[in-house]
C-alpha cells in the first residue's frame, strides 16, 4: 500500500467531516496508520469547512496535508483552490452539481461527478458525501469499499440503520458515475 493523503472540502453541513471520519475510521479497521484534522470557518452551517485525512502503512508524522495532496474532493467553487495542493498524477474529485469551473491543470486526473442530483436520485440530497465517497473509493482504491460502508453503519448505529441502505446506494452511484467517465 502507499501513502493517501486527501483532502475534502466544501460548505458546513455537506458532510464534509463525516468524510474525513469514515475514511479515517474504515483506514483504522484495515490496520493503518490515519490521521483526520478538521478545520473550520468561523460559521457554525453554510461556512467553509474542509478536513486532511493521511492513511499510511507507517506512523504518520504530521497530520497536516500541504501541497503534497494525493486526492482532493472539492464540494463547492470556493474549495477549488486546493485543486492547486495536489501532487502531479493526483485526483480531483468536483461535485459538478455547485461546481461548475474545469480544473485546468493537465497534470492531474479529473472526475467530474454530479454528487447532489445522484444523492436526489437515490432518495436524500443529505448523501451527497457518499456520493463522493463511492467515486473516491473506485478512483482510488486505497481503501475498501466494504471497509468504508462498515464505517458507516458504525457510524449510523443501530438508531439509523434503516438509513443504511439509502447510503449504499448514494455511496454505489458515485463509483459508477466514476466507471462511466472512464469509459
Amino acid at each position: 500500500m502507499s501513502t493517501e493523503r486527501v483532502i475534502i472540502a466544501g460548505f458546513g453541513g455537506q458532510g464534509i467531516m463525516t468524510m474525513g471520519q469514515l475514511l479515517a475510521q474504515a483506514g483504522l479497521d484495515e490496520g493503518r496508520h490515519v490521521t483526520w484534522l478538521p478545520s473550520y470557518g468561523p460559521e457554525m452551517r453554510g461556512g467553509t469547512a474542509n478536513c486532511d485525512v493521511i492513511l499510511d502503512d507507517v506512523e504518520i508524522a504530521s497530520p497536516i496535508v500541504h501541497s503534497d495532496a494525493t486526492t482532493v474532493i472539492v464540494m463547492n467553487v470556493p474549495s477549488l483552490k486546493f485543486v492547486a495542493d495536489l501532487v502531479p498524477g493526483g485526483v480531483a474529485l468536483i461535485n459538478t452539481s455547485l461546481v461548475d469551473v474545469p480544473v485546468t491543470r493537465d497534470d492531474v486526473r479529473v472526475f467530474y461527478v454530479p454528487a447532489n442530483e445522484l444523492a436526489i436520485a437515490v432518495g436524500n440530497l443529505q448523501t451527497t458525501n457518499m456520493v463522493m465517497l463511492g467515486a473516491f473509493a473506485e478512483t482510488t482504491h486505497c481503501l475498501d469499499a466494504a471497509s468504508i460502508l462498515q464505517a458507516m453503519a458504525k457510524k449510523l448505529g443501530e438508531r439509523k440503520a434503516h438509513l443504511m441502505e439509502m447510503n449504499r446506494a448514494a455511496f454505489a452511484a458515485g463509483a459508477e458515475a466514476v466507471l462511466a467517465a472512464r469509459s
